[in-house]
């Protein structure tokens, strides 16, 4: 799951001087700093700066939404039917769902 826009990614570029970003993985970008010859990773802090002045992307807001519909849904299922399987196939997506929006922070060598 893509945690940041690339549009938020390519505007923090441009307002730093930064160019040519590159998704090397779905939490990880690479871009030329001003001045250089070489890509080197965007700092994690900035990812975490833009996370939280741009909120949740639009695949993490459907993932939710599934997850609170499917929590909703089975909820009424267990009640009716008088069976708690609903709902431990509920919180099985809810917890499929939480550790999808996790963020890893790459690993500094």
């Amino acid at each position: 799951m893509k945690h940041y826009c690339d549009e938020w990614i390519q505007e923090w570029c441009e307002g730093s001087g930064w160019t040519e970003p590159v998704l090397v993985s779905t939490d990880f970008y690479w871009a030329f700093p001003p001045n250089s010859v070489m890509p080197e990773p965007i700092p994690g802090e900035i990812l975490r700066l833009i996370k939280s002045e741009k909120g949740l992307t639009k695949e993490e807001k459907t993932w939710l939404t599934l997850a609170i519909l499917i929590s909703l849904i089975s909820g009424a299922f267990t009640y009716f039917w008088h069976c708690p399987l609903p709902l431990v196939v509920a919180f099985a997506f809810s917890a499929v769902t939480a550790a999808r929006l996790e963020i890893e922070t790459p690993a500094i060598a």
